[in-house]
């Protein structure tokens, strides 16, 4: 525990973890920073970000500024007199004016080792990639795009058939812990802040509803790794007679054939082929359709052997 006065940024489920780590230490946040209510659902309702519910549940000041650039905010923050300020997935790029308040910094949890990674999404790019070890650091941030000098850094292997939602899960539990050692570290003045080379750096963009389509003339392994990477949003696709077909979970096997035909279709086993190698298809949802299992999804939608996978249609 530090004697910090500390303001806490972040948004979704990921940043949880890290402010529940602060409660749990008796840190003193004196504001919780968070994006404002965003339409959720089919009935299109404000919802509150996750951070916003638990800051609430623990009655801490919840501040939600459309731009944390407005002169305005800048000044309510001076008034809260942080001396430090942490940062997790908060969504928007922090001010100069903002960044320089805090005499002890403001740190980033980033979910990467960087300087790979860089940008919006770095979890699921390294999936798609196919990259077998990510991890996550803490940096004291300034104006670039997660270009601060790294603080510390924790590693964690990636299984070849883990998705996105359980990897999300453990690395935010990762960085809740890393920034615990890291503001133990920074008031203790043991940290060694490394500026962090650019040319190993990377960029993992904000995914778009167009990375999950599927194309079956590359390697079963990429495709693979790209039903991993997007399992949760936007979700790999393809069509089976011009109707969207959502792809969640895969196995590879040996097959072949010309990419895109369907190679088994009966006993729970839904084989299509790719460039080299095939996918195994295990959980599958037809557009307007439940998500289901392999066998379940074959018991209701025969599926005939050599029939082809395609480009799936926009979406309305």
């Amino acid at each position: 525990m530090t004697d910090w006065r500390i303001i806490f940024m972040g948004t979704p489920d990921f940043a949880c973890p890290t402010l529940q780590k602060l409660l749990d230490r008796c840190e003193n946040v004196v504001a919780v920073i968070t994006q404002p209510d965003r339409p959720k659902g089919r009935g299109q309702k404000l919802a509150p970000p996750p951070v916003k519910e638990l800051a609430e549940k623990n009655g801490i000041p919840v501040y939600q500024p459309d731009r944390v650039r407005n002169p305005d905010f800048v000044d309510i923050i001076h008034t809260l007199q942080p001396d430090v300020i942490v940062v997790v997935a908060f969504g928007q790029i922090l001010p100069k004016a903002l960044l320089d308040i805090p005499p002890h910094g403001c740190i980033n949890v980033h979910a990467s080792l960087l300087p790979r990674y860089r940008g919006a999404a770095p979890l699921n790019w390294c999936i798609i990639n196919g990259e077998s070890e990510t991890g996550v650091t803490t940096m004291l941030m300034d104006v670039g795009l997660d270009t601060g000098d790294m603080l510390l850094t924790r590693k964690t292997a990636i299984d070849e058939d883990e998705n996105i939602l359980s990897l999300h899960d453990r690395m935010a539990v990762l960085g809740a812990e890393l920034l615990a050692e890291t503001l133990d570290s920074h008031a203790s003045g043991a940290l060694v802040p490394q500026a962090q080379n650019d040319a190993d750096s990377c960029y993992a963009p904000m995914l778009k509803k167009e990375d999950g389509l599927i194309n079956w003339h590359c390697d079963a392994l990429s495709i693979h790794n790209q039903v991993r990477g997007l399992a949760v949003w936007p979700g790999a696709f393809t069509t089976i007679d011009g109707q969207t077909l959502k792809i969640f979970r895969t196995g590879r096997g040996t097959g072949s054939g010309k990419p895109g035909t369907v190679l088994q279709a009966a006993k729970g086993l839904f084989e299509v082929a790719c460039q080299s190698g095939s996918l195994f298809l295990q959980e599958l949802q037809l557009a307007g359709k439940k998500r289901l299992e392999c066998t379940s999804f074959l018991s209701g939608y025969p599926v005939v052997v050599g029939a082809e996978l395609g480009i799936a249609p926009p979406e309305a």
